[in-house]
């Protein structure tokens, strides 16, 4: 398929896990990819499987903390400089921080984990939706989890700042669907990426793979997520095909957040 022919796409968090498996999909469906991370060392490893992929695909690295507004609107502004335009947005940067109970919660911790995850969320959609508006066209997916549709459990930080993206989608995409932009979100479960392995190593130690065993059995498909899984949905989503599916929160998590 060539969904994405002559589009422009911005992925955050673009060097690693869910945000590569996008790219790499999107790059298979001809898109012109404006990479996104705080790694420069991600960022270069994607860039080089992307080309594996397609050689002639257009790719824009850019360094950048999304948790710093400047920063945010340098990625955007750089975007439109180069294309002029900015077709679909995958707003997915964002890190699990440390597990605790509530009570125990470092508040610095809190803070991060919410700067990143719900901060640079709502800063990337400000900054994009202008863009978007102006153009009359656009698709935006969020990255959320199973921990912003339900309790997870040791996860304060993480668990209020993936809510809260959940918020800001349903809000924008009311907000903004006349406009032509429609904005959802994705709430995936465990899928087998760098931040799933670093949550299971906090839980097993060195026998962390011991530890993500045990866990799937609480999973109604009895197995991680394939970061690719996550890809192939995302391209959907942004594709002029999902146009008018605007506002939802889509679980791809095998059942989990279904299971009681």
């Amino acid at each position: 398929m060539n969904r994405f022919e002559n589009k422009v796409v911005i992925v955050t968090g673009a060097g690693s896990g869910l945000g590569q498996a996008a790219s790499l999909q999107l790059a298979s469906e001809n898109a012109k990819l404006v990479l996104v991370d705080l790694s420069l060392e991600g960022l270069k490893e994607t860039e080089e499987k992307v080309l594996a992929i397609s050689s002639n695909t257009e790719v824009l690295l850019v360094k950048a903390n999304v948790a710093d507004e400047e920063a945010v609107k340098g990625y955007v502004d750089a975007t439109v400089e180069k294309y002029g335009k900015i077709d679909a947005f995958f707003n997915n940067a964002g890190i699990e921080g440390k597990q605790n109970l509530t009570e125990d919660f470092g508040t610095d911790e809190f803070e991060k984990v919410v700067s990143i995850n719900l901060n640079g969320v709502f800063y990337g959609m400000k900054h994009v939706l202008k863009v978007m508006k102006d153009q009359g066209t656009g698709s935006i997916v969020n990255t959320a989890s199973v921990g912003g549709i339900r309790g997870v459990g040791n996860q304060s930080g993480y668990a209020a700042s993936k809510h809260g993206v959940v918020g800001l989608t349903r809000n924008s995409a009311v907000e903004y669907g006349e406009f032509g932009v429609s904005i959802k979100a994705i709430a995936p479960g465990a899928i087998m990426t760098p931040m799933v392995e670093g949550s299971l190593r906090q839980i097993g130690g060195d026998d962390w793979e011991s530890a993500g065993k045990e866990f799937v059995k609480g999973n109604p498909m009895r197995r991680f997520g394939k970061p690719e899984e996550v890809g192939y949905l995302v391209a959907f989503l942004l594709s002029k095909q999902a146009d008018f599916i605007n506002g939802v929160v889509v679980p791809i998590d095998g059942g989990q957040s279904y299971k009681y």
